[in-house]
């Protein structure tokens, strides 16, 4: 979701249906959220209502999320794409959006329904001792060694999506959108920053908010960091000046006062989810 600036106002998955979409967006954007797109109304035959309070959302994460599922539905999950819904019953609630989408690099459900029957299907999904209840903690760590990032930390309404990487989110030749003239006119001036991944040695953690060098000169912060339980070390992500973006050039990131090296690397971090 982009401004005139170009830059992020946040980021949301769309479900599109036959006859409306769903956006999804970070609960503690989504009054901002709202108030942004109602803007945008205007030009649309269209009908904007927030159904926050109306749906409860449960993430099933985890290399075995389609044989747990299984159990409890007979909507044919083979045939669900990733980033792809469909609708069904499981565990006897009806109408229920059963997605093949998640934040964290492994195949995994997204089910929307009734906020009525959550507490049930929570106990209904957990009853066989083989699902474990996860934090943002845990979600914030997976979704940073695949590489994707999260408003607030990587991406907000002060960089682009030529700067963050997702170019890919905004095709500038599908014709008018918000932001789009900022984008082309940052494509001119030349990209100035590019976000990179990165890694550092053992026993370090690069927490966000962590100063950054390059050549020597301040350029930023940590966006991202934590120390990879898959990958056991750390990883993050920063802003550095586009010429010095490259897979392999090192940055410096100051660790409670020491500078530690830090290597920019391809992402995912983590190579071997089950995502589809």
């Amino acid at each position: 979701i982009l401004n005139d600036r170009g830059t992020f106002e946040d980021d949301c998955l769309v479900y599109r249906a036959a006859d409306h979409v769903m956006m999804v967006v970070n609960a503690s954007n989504k009054d901002k959220d709202f108030a942004h797109i109602s803007t945008q109304v205007s030009k649309f035959d269209c009908k904007l209502e927030d159904i926050s309070d109306d749906v409860a959302l449960l993430a099933l994460q985890g290399p075995k999320a389609q044989e747990i599922l299984s159990r409890h539905t007979d909507v044919p999950l083979d045939d669900i794409k990733y980033y792809w819904f469909t609708r069904g019953t499981v565990g006897g609630v009806k109408n229920v959006i059963v997605a093949r989408t998640g934040y964290t690099g492994e195949d995994g459900f997204e089910l929307y329904f009734d906020p009525a029957h959550a507490a049930d299907l929570w106990k209904l999904l957990t009853s066989q001792g083989d699902v474990t209840p996860a934090g943002l903690g845990c979600r914030d760590s997976l979704r940073l060694e695949m590489g994707m990032a999260l408003y607030g930390s990587d991406i907000d309404d002060t960089f682009t999506p030529l700067e963050a990487n997702l170019q890919w989110l905004v095709k500038m030749k599908k014709g008018e959108f918000t932001g789009r003239a900022a984008l082309e006119a940052q494509k001119t001036a030349g990209i100035p920053k590019k976000l990179v991944a990165f890694t550092t040695p053992e026993r370090t953690f690069p927490r966000h908010g962590y100063p950054v060098f390059v050549n020597g000169e301040a350029c930023g912060e940590v966006r991202s960091g934590t120390m990879s339980p898959s990958c056991g070390g750390g990883i993050g992500t920063a802003y550095v000046p586009t010429a010095h973006a490259a897979v392999g050039n090192t940055i410096e990131i100051d660790i409670r006062g020491k500078r530690t090296v830090g290597t920019i690397v391809e992402t995912p971090f983590w190579k071997h989810g089950t995502h589809r």
